[in-house]
């Protein structure tokens, strides 16, 4: 008996007609990608002395280094203006 020839090309062309008829699932539309919040910068502080009076103001800056002086300061205008005067640790942003 004679066996039928198989033509692959032919079975390979019905076969992606067939896939093309079928109903290809619709893409989704594409999600907006959330913006990455931004990431605060370090701040860097720098320590000084102010001398403060009795309602908080800040009358005199000095240095880390200088604390004889803003104790100095403050003594003097304790007894200068009779109104108490303090010292006081003061961290400010160095602008880079």
């Amino acid at each position: 008996m004679a066996r039928k020839i198989v033509n692959r090309k032919e079975l390979r062309r019905e076969g992606e007609a067939a896939e093309a008829k079928e109903a290809k699932p619709a893409k989704k539309a594409a999600t907006k990608r959330k913006s990455r919040a931004k990431t605060a910068k370090d701040v860097r502080l720098k320590a000084f002395w102010g001398v403060f009076n009795q309602s908080l103001k800040r009358v005199a800056l000095f240095e880390y280094s200088e604390r004889k002086q803003a104790d100095k300061k403050a003594a003097e205008l304790t007894t200068n203006q009779k109104t108490p005067h303090f010292v006081q640790p003061v961290k400010e942003a160095i602008a880079e």
